[in-house]
């Protein structure tokens, strides 16, 4: 496999699981959510992901969100199975869960808290590419692993059978751009900021898009790599600002959340779209009434209607 077994492009968000106020798993939710996206004309979808709160989620739960979102699957929005765990027999198991239930492929970052090495990490990959048969992406996300893969790390896992993708969170920009270069034509790369800078690497043919998170602003997220396909870079520049008025107002730049935790901030935003979104499941809690109203303040901010929230 290689980058042109896969055409995944554009806004690929990892999406929320939506848990019922009791924790219980509601599919209804995430049908419903998902619908939305693919109206909002979105490119795709990670389902279980760091948003999607994989950690407090059994094996079962997993490969029946999988079943479930491959039921919204498409040549336009392929679904991905987020397969992080601590070991690679873990692993295995979810990317065999994922592959049954036909999704497009799968998405994996090292052991997280465990601190690998890099023939650990190697080792940890190539278990899962050896034993499953499902185009994989890397995932480099060194706020949730502690490890910040390299370039020439990266470039040895694009080498491994099932390696299609790469999606690369490091926070060292200059890393970032290296390892762009050096996986050109080989992997897809996804991880391009929203800004002046990433759009023109974008229109020079640098990149395939950015698998970013939840997906809150609906089409805007898309439009911008939509925007650029059509070489139209001032439109792209107008909703990529639109995009990073959230990251600033809700995340730092290692991606960490400014309040509450990441996932209850985009539940709570996408409720007040009167998305179903959920509620976070333990450990997480949900938004504290002051943060919920900073969340629709920003939402507002950019003209984005709002309704009331349901406790339910």
């Amino acid at each position: 496999m290689d980058r042109d077994t896969v055409t995944w492009r554009g806004y690929i968000p990892a999406v929320t699981t939506p848990f019922t106020r009791r924790g219980a798993l509601d599919t209804g939710a995430l049908h419903a959510q998902l619908a939305w996206l693919v109206d909002e004309g979105v490119h795709g979808a990670i389902l279980a992901g760091t948003s999607g709160e994989w950690f407090s989620m059994s094996a079962g739960e997993r490969a029946e969100l999988f079943t479930a979102g491959a039921r919204h699957r498409s040549a336009a929005f392929p679904v991905i199975g987020a397969c992080n765990a601590f070991t690679p027999g873990e692993a295995v198991a979810h990317a065999r869960a994922a592959q049954a239930a036909g999704l497009d492929g799968i998405l994996l970052t090292p052991p997280p808290y465990v601190v690998p090495n890099r023939a650990e990490i190697v080792a940890f990959y190539r278990a899962v590419s050896d034993t499953t048969d499902i185009p994989l992406t890397v995932y480099n996300w060194p706020r949730g692993c502690v490890v910040d893969m390299d370039t020439d790390l990266l470039s040895e896992l694009a080498d491994l059978e099932n390696v299609v993708a790469v999606k690369n969170s490091t926070g060292d920009f200059s890393r970032f751009l290296e390892a762009m270069y050096a996986l050109e034509g080989r992997v897809r790369y996804f991880g391009l900021p929203t800004d002046g800078l990433g759009a023109d690497l974008a229109l020079l043919g640098h990149g395939d898009g950015l698998m970013g998170t939840g997906g809150v602003l609906g089409r805007d997220h898309p439009g911008f790599w939509d925007a650029i396909d059509r070489g139209d870079r001032e439109r792209a520049l107008e909703l990529g600002r639109r995009d990073r008025v959230l990251m600033r107002e809700w995340f730092r730049p290692d991606y960490g959340a400014r309040f509450g935790n990441q996932q209850a901030v985009i539940k709570t935003a996408l409720r007040l779209r009167g998305v179903p979104a959920g509620f976070v499941r333990a450990p997480l809690l949900d938004l504290a009434p002051h943060e919920t109203a900073r969340v629709e303040a920003t939402l507002r901010g950019l003209g984005v209607e709002t309704v009331p929230l349901r406790d339910e």
